[in-house]
């Protein structure tokens, strides 16, 4: 099958990447776990903050990796099976999990935290510098 470029504009130059990425974050889109992205208030002339929360309940600090991977956020969560244990019934299963935030450029992770089975990753957005560059025009005769 195949697709047609949503970047095909000629006058949007250099955005292959962008189309890649976006192609990465639609096949990866499972649903677990569930997660919320929130926008968090400023204060004092600081950047935006937002805050990733994921439900990860059942794992553990040492169960769960979070890694920047070039300009994305990866989120990993493994877990084992007790073999110790006999199950008359068996619902909650071991899980394993890797969850994919794209960030935008500049975009820096503050830290994250574990809390009652949530994971809360926060992020800070920071204004971009204004640049303003005039390019020489070079007459030839």
């Amino acid at each position: 099958m195949s697709r047609v470029p949503t970047l095909s504009s000629p006058f949007l130059l250099g955005f292959d990447e962008i189309e890649r990425v976006l192609d990465r974050v639609v096949k990866g889109a499972d649903g677990y776990p569930p997660y919320n992205i929130e926008r968090c208030d400023r204060s004092d002339g600081q950047p935006e903050r937002l805050r990733i929360t994921l439900a990860v309940a059942g794992f553990t600090r040492d169960q769960l990796d979070v890694t920047i991977e070039e300009n994305q956020l990866v989120i990993r969560g493994r877990q084992q099976d007790d073999k110790t244990r006999q199950y008359i019934h068996r619902g909650i299963a071991a899980r394993h999990f890797q969850r994919t935030f794209v960030l935008a450029e500049g975009m820096l992770v503050l830290g994250a935290d574990l809390k009652n089975g949530l994971l809360s990753i926060d992020l800070a957005r920071p204004e971009p510098e204004r640049i303003v560059k005039t390019i020489a025009i070079n007459e030839h005769e």
